[in-house]
């Protein structure tokens, strides 16, 4: 919008949400794929709203002033109107995508069927599933007047029944069922007869409601899906009688009756029914109240299954050994004498497992410390550690506790790991611990101490490492090693003044840092030298920032931005922006990897780091960045940048004119993924040099 500056950080996520609907939009990504990328995009819908959605509503209730300083220009009643306006437009869409996707899927002879269309052996097979599988795990609720309504809960999904019995006097019964999709899976496989045939659990319940409700003899039975969405923010009280454990086990309860912000319903519901359910919810106003289709919580779709062949998917790409390791190494030795980039997931996470195992067995190893953010159900790094402390190591761990969405399985962990005798520490009052650290100490008998260190862009989670893209960084380079340890020394002891000369730390030194080296390019580009800044993040949200880049773009400054997410920047505006060129790429792993790279006037420095260019991740976050001063690794981070700005399949442009308009450049067609494992191929036939 010509009136603003910016982009609204909440308008360009959605944007961000859009070029995931185009994945599914997109004909040469495999059909099966495309079907999954509905359910990523429903997915991310849902937890904006939890997030951000509800964010705004709280802001709503500040001083205007001071909330559209922090929106962009925007008053939070109407970029709400604004969110929910694009959400409707963008559900549509996944609609009429959906229903195209289904079309394509039977034709490749896999059918999705509904309680109408059974023929009488499927009848009785579902008959049968139900009464085994799946009636267990039903439980009906009948609302009474007078008594509390049920409490929906978050990210599930609710039939909402309506009987009406036999006799014409007689009132409608409204009842709700919570689905059990987590404990059988949404997706039930029928037997197969010439085609195959998959039907949806809903379905399967809404053709065994007359089972379900044998003791209300009714006329008409009818069942509409509906999906609330809840407050997701974990309000945490000053009690300093309670741990920061005790707080976020609190905090979890309460947020699964956080304030509704969204209720989705099937269109075709009962209006008196539907008056009926959103009185009873609470929801006000100021909520979304959104008609959907029959089905809901489609990030069941991340799961669906193929049935099929196996063109039906992308094909599975087994992560690479890197040249620098191998089996029969000590990580150890190799790290000591250069620097080790691993590159996940096109390099093997493993290396990472290993080199913790390799620890947690070297007797000269004393002390291991590692900040730990998201992690694996069954995390192999939490064994390594455990493996550790049971050999008579040091082990000390950070773990935010407040992980949003990961506090449970935190909290897991934070139990195992000290019930096996880790010193377990639930991060910083006030900020939290982003960072992806590893420093191991170790002091062979008369001899001086080493230190190693892994830093790293992504979370130390075997999961995420096989679909998002990251660097971690292995190094026994005394001045990065140094400095390690006092940002372990800061979490031990926060808010202590401590200088930082190579590594990048938030909140202390991280803004600073960036914006020193900024001007020196645009000090550079006045001087008639070299000049010129090259960013890979996840997120551009900083408001700050974006008016530092635009100074540096009127300085003469050519600046190039792989922006994955939120952009809140616009480039390629005369007068402000014109030096400015910025891309998305979305395509099969998700771009995680934050690199900062300055020219320097031909001595370039080159970053990798854990934060983004936002304001949380600047001032209220303990974030690293750490330098490159491999100048092998550094070519080979330049070598990957360049190669995804080539991209000219997945890439989008981020302008304010059209919204994820798919970036065309003249030459042989570039799929920027696909070229960088073609590149890690090459490296590990001809080797890294050193």
């Amino acid at each position: 919008m010509a009136e603003f500056r910016y982009i609204n950080r909440d308008l360009s996520w959605l944007r961000f949400n859009g070029r995931v609907l185009q994945e599914a939009l997109d004909a040469s990504v495999p059909l099966i794929e495309r079907i999954r990328f509905l359910g990523i995009f429903s997915n991310n819908l849902d937890e904006f709203f939890r997030v951000r959605y509800a964010s705004i509503q709280r802001l709503s209730r500040l001083p205007v002033k001071k909330v559209k300083q922090q929106l962009g220009g925007w008053e939070p009643e109407a970029l709400m109107h604004e969110i929910n306006a694009v959400v409707a437009q963008q559900q549509a869409r996944a609609e009429a995508i959906y229903a195209d996707l289904m079309v394509e899927l039977d034709a490749k002879g896999i059918s999705i069927i509904d309680e109408t269309q059974l023929t009488q052996g499927q009848k009785d097979f579902v008959r049968r599933f139900y009464i085994d599988k799946v009636s267990p795990s039903v439980f009906v609720v009948l609302p009474r007047e007078g008594k509390p309504f049920l409490e929906l809960k978050d990210k599930s999904i609710y039939l909402a029944v309506l009987l009406q019995p036999k006799g014409e006097d007689k009132n409608p019964i409204y009842s709700l069922i919570e689905l059990p999709s987590d404990l059988i899976g949404r997706f039930v496989v029928l037997p197969k007869y010439g085609r195959q045939y998959l039907m949806y659990l809903d379905d399967v319940i809404r053709y065994n409601l007359e089972y379900a409700y044998f003791i209300f003899p009714s006329d008409r039975i009818e069942a509409y899906t509906v999906k609330i969405t809840r407050d997701a923010e974990l309000d945490l009280d000053n009690d300093i009688s309670k741990t920061t454990l005790e707080k976020v086990q609190q905090g979890l309860a309460v947020r699964e009756i956080g304030d509704p912000v969204r209720l989705v319903y099937d269109r075709a519901i009962d209006p008196d029914f539907l008056a009926y359910l959103s009185h009873n919810l609470r929801i006000e106003e100021i909520d979304s109240l959104l008609p959907g289709g029959r089905y809901h919580n489609k990030k069941d779709l991340i799961k669906f299954p193929n049935v099929g062949g196996p063109e039906l998917e992308h094909t599975k790409f087994e992560p690479l050994a890197h040249p620098d390791l191998s089996l029969d190494r000590s990580i150890l030795q190799v790290v000591r004498q250069k620097d080790v980039l691993i590159f996940s997931p096109y390099h093997n996470f493993s290396y990472i497992i290993r080199f913790l195992r390799e620890a947690a067995m070297d007797p000269s190893v004393t002390r291991i410390n590692m900040t730990l953010y998201r992690l694996a159900d069954q995390s192999r790094v939490v064994s390594a550690l455990i493996n550790a402390a049971k050999n008579g190591k040091k082990v000390r761990v950070i773990i935010e506790l407040q992980a949003r969405f990961d506090e449970e399985n935190n909290i897991h962990y934070t139990e195992k790991m000290r019930q096996e005798g880790i010193e377990v520490l639930s991060g910083v009052p006030g900020l939290k611990v982003h960072s992806k650290v590893v420093l191991v100490e170790r002091q062979a008998p008369g001899e001086k101490l080493e230190r190693f260190a892994v830093v790293g862009t992504g979370n130390f989670h075997e999961g995420t490492a096989k679909l998002y893209t990251d660097y971690h960084l292995l190094t026994a380079d005394k001045r990065i090693t140094k400095e390690v340890v006092d940002v372990f020394d800061f979490i031990l002891a926060p808010y202590t003044v401590r200088k930082f000369k190579h590594l990048l730390v938030s909140p202390q030194f991280t803004r600073k840092g960036i914006e020193q080296r900024i001007d020196r390019e645009i000090k550079n580009a006045r001087a008639g030298k070299k000049a010129a800044l090259f960013f890979k993040i996840n997120s551009l949200s900083s408001y700050d920032f974006c008016e530092k880049l635009y100074e540096a773009s009127q300085a003469g400054v050519r600046i190039r931005l792989i922006v994955r997410g939120i952009c809140c920047l616009i480039p390629g505006v005369e007068g402000m922006s014109e030096n400015i060129e910025a891309i998305s790429i979305v395509d099969r792993y998700l771009e995680h990897s934050r690199v900062y790279w300055f020219e320097n006037d031909g001595s370039p420095e080159c970053y990798i780091a854990s934060f983004d260019l936002m304001t949380r991740n600047l001032d209220y976050r303990v974030e690293v960045g750490v330098p490159v001063y491999s100048l092998a690794v550094q070519r080979e981070i330049r070598d990957h940048m360049e190669i995804l700005w080539k991209d000219n399949v997945k890439a989008r442009r981020h302008n304010d004119a059209v919204e994820s308009e798919y970036r065309h450049t003249s030459g042989p067609k570039v799929r920027g993924q696909m070229a960088l494992r073609e590149y890690v191929q090459d490296q590990l036939k001809k080797g890294r040099p050193a």
